[in-house]
């Protein structure tokens, strides 16, 4: 039962499947070739022209090359530059051969330095002017820029030295910074990388005169039929039309336990078959794949802005004028002091690297690419970065009853048998009269039986009663099964054990029908839509995060009622139209709850966008649903638990880290400026270089320790 529609009296459908059963004796089963015609070329994307729209993402990774490069090649050249320098000679007491033109080996390799390996953060500084938006390029650029014309002017200065060497050290100590970060957030975002990867580059059509062909993925189409041999990759999404195999989704749903696939599932693309062989119908390519959209989800994710990354690209702006106010303070009061000196510049460049917000810039982002991918891995797909950040705020959660909390078909709920039967021989016998019929409650029957692996015995002599049930010998004995008017019909009383069963599952919405050897009622079979198994669980640990639970169903309040109570829901909204459901949302606002909204992101679409937070389950196969700002693959309710944690631990990390870079500034600007002066401390650029950089280490190593958090703690 489906509370997506309207909600049908128990016994209607208890007897509609009764009707049913004489149609299902005649209906063929055969899967019938399709429309062959392909579409227009123009409409489909290829797989690698999905590899070069996603090119954009590998721009991490040439930053990446180009700060490694330009740091290793300044750093060899800086050698000299710190072996020949007057001020590294006196302190470690050594000295350098001397040859016509050795002073000049420090000068020279420190423009060269300046312009190869600074240029980058100079050209990166130009937008941030140009935007009138200071940030960290600017502080760095304004650093090295005053460390390199005053030595350049130094040089022309009878009784003043440069600071070379401090300049190679810090651009050098930049770029090292700038790799680790790039290097940083390309592994984090491997995840994405790793979905490009998954799309095989051919694939194995049946051409209509049934050979295979093996063809570039780029030339199939929607209809094409494939062949997907034991251990390949699908190369589309598509509908298992012939075969029985398990495949491997845990690459798209985190899912380790391989999934059985038969002729009407669906495959995703990407996925790896086992052992079985499919025949597989194509109806989705390229940019349609639900791994084509989840690629855009967790590149969207990774490139949008949440509240804590807008704070901290603020506070990079503000240190940049804090730093400008210390830095002129720091002119000033030396220069009255000492008099405008190299000590003076030398001080102000001190300043102006440790302010740079090298540090800040990176503690929201990195947290960021990491809980992207570990949302990633988890089969949590992050449309809206902000969606995520609010979860943690999140107090009240509504479900949307049917395939969230349920599977959304039906099943066998509970058995109540006569005496001298048990359960397991009178549902076995229930599904082999079934046979191959297609009604709601039949497939369930069918189904239950499968799950708990029981051995259906022989049955003959099948027989549709029209409006009532079925009949069929077993075991040279004669079995019924149906609903109430069976009952009537066989004019036989229920035993007082299954007559009790019938009326307390009647009180919970759920369909009963009874099972009869030799016209005896044996057993009595409840039926309604199957509670998932961990939705118990998962409404556990939500309590346990202080988060209310709600669930909302277009079923009658004692269906509702009776799924509530075996989960432990706080609060039952029942017999609630889709247009309507928004309205519920509303009224949890209204009384100051932060509130969720976890559907199927269809019919649901306007509560999703009304809540606080809208989470779409089982979006796998749909992963493009607008309405929602999280999607997770699965539809696992447990998965809402890993959000919220997710979530609080994002945050959390974020929070360290901006202390962490922004404590790191409060300490050492003071320091940087001489305040300790008068006890012998000064900080030379390079050292500042160096503190700002080993913060920017522990920004980075704290933003892993996100990946040992548990999401299911």
């Amino acid at each position: 039962m489906d509370d997506k529609h309207k909600h049908h009296d128990t016994r209607e459908e208890t007897n509609e499947y009764a009707a049913h059963q004489e149609h299902d004796q005649h209906e063929d089963h055969q899967v019938h070739g399709g429309h062959e015609g392909h579409q227009n070329h123009a409409d489909q994307s290829s797989h690698k022209e999905g590899q070069d729209e996603h090119a954009g993402h590998t721009d991490h990774g040439g930053h990446e090359q180009m700060f490694r490069q330009r740091f290793w090649i300044s750093s060899l050249i800086s050698i000299p530059v710190l072996l020949y320098s007057p001020s590294i000679q006196n302190w470690l007491g050594f000295s350098m051969p001397i040859f016509p033109g050795s002073d000049l080996i420090t000068p020279l390799l420190a423009v060269i330095i300046f312009f190869y390996g600074g240029l980058p953060f100079l050209k990166m500084a130009v937008p941030e002017i140009n935007n009138r938006k200071p940030g960290m390029m600017t502080l760095i650029s304004l650093a090295i820029g005053v460390a390199f014309i005053y030595s350049i002017v130094a040089l022309f200065l009878p009784t003043e030295s440069g600071f070379f060497w401090e300049l190679v050290t810090l651009i050098d100590i930049m770029l090292l910074g700038h790799w680790i970060e790039m290097r940083s957030v390309r592994q984090a975002s491997g995840a994405l990388d790793a979905l490009a990867k998954l799309l095989p580059d051919t694939a194995e059509r049946i051409e209509p005169d049934g050979r295979v062909r093996e063809v570039p993925v780029a030339s199939l189409r929607k209809n094409d039929l494939l062949l997907v041999r034991p251990g390949a990759s699908a190369p589309a999404d598509g509908e298992v039309v012939e075969g029985q195999s398990d495949v491997n989704e845990s690459m798209i749903t985190g899912e380790s336990l391989p999934v059985s696939k038969r002729q009407g599932d669906q495959v995703i693309a990407g996925t790896i078959n086992g052992d079985g062989s499919l025949r597989v119908r194509v109806n989705a390519l390229g940019d349609e794949t639900a791994l084509a959209g989840i690629m855009r989800l967790v590149e969207q994710a990774q490139q949008s802005k949440s509240d804590t990354q807008i704070l901290a690209d603020k506070a990079a702006g503000w240190l940049f004028y804090v730093a400008l106010g210390v830095a002129a303070l720091t002119a000033v009061l030396w220069t009255i002091g000492v008099g405008f000196s190299v000590e003076v510049v030398a001080r102000v460049a001190t300043v102006l690297v440790i302010a740079c917000p090298h540090a800040l810039g990176l503690a929201v982002p990195l947290v960021v690419a990491i809980t992207t991918s570990m949302g990633a891995e988890n089969g949590i797909l992050v449309r809206d970065r902000l969606a995520l950040e609010t979860a943690r705020e999140i107090n009240t959660v509504i479900f949307d009853k049917t395939g969230t909390l349920t599977l959304g078909e039906f099943g066998v709920v509970e058995i109540a048998t006569a005496d001298g039967w048990n359960e397991s021989d009178v549902l076995a016998l229930a599904a082999a009269i079934e046979g191959d019929s297609e009604h709601t409650i039949a497939r369930g029957i069918r189904r239950t039986a499968e799950v708990r692996g029981l051995t259906l015995p022989k049955v003959s002599d099948f027989e549709a009663i029209k409006g009532r049930g079925v009949k069929a010998l077993s075991g040279g004995e004669s079995v019924h099964i149906g609903g109430p008017r069976l009952l009537e019909m066989l004019r036989t009383e229920l035993p007082v054990s299954l007559d009790e069963f019938e009326k307390r599952t009647s009180t919970r919405g759920q369909s009963s029908v009874y099972l009869f050897q030799n016209e005896k009622a044996i057993a009595a079979f409840a039926l309604a839509d199957v509670i998932r198994p961990e939705s118990k669980e998962a409404v556990a640990k939500l309590h346990a995060m202080n988060i209310q639970v709600a669930m909302l169903t277009g079923d009658s309040r004692a269906v509702a009622q009776t799924v509530a109570d075996e989960l432990g829901i706080d609060q039952v909204f029942a017999e609630v139209l889709p247009e309507d459901k928004d309205q519920k949302v509303a009224e949890l606002q209204a009384q100051g709850r932060k509130v969720a909204m976890v559907g199927d992101g269809v019919n649901d679409a306007p509560a999703l966008t009304r809540a606080d937070v809208g989470i779409a389950i089982g979006g796998g196969t749909d992963v493009a649903i607008e309405s929602a700002g999280i999607i997770l693959v699965r539809s696992n309710p447990l998965d809402v638990v890993k959000i919220f944690a997710l979530s609080r631990a994002s945050y959390s990390k974020m929070i360290q880290n901006l202390w962490w870079a922004a404590g790191y500034n409060i300490v050492a600007l003071p320091l940087a400026a001489g305040v300790l002066t008068p006890w012998g401390i000064l900080l030379s650029p390079a050292v500042g270089a160096v503190l700002m950089s080993l913060s920017t280490v522990v920004v980075a190593v704290n933003a892993q320790f996100l990946r040992r958090s548990s999401l299911l703690a």
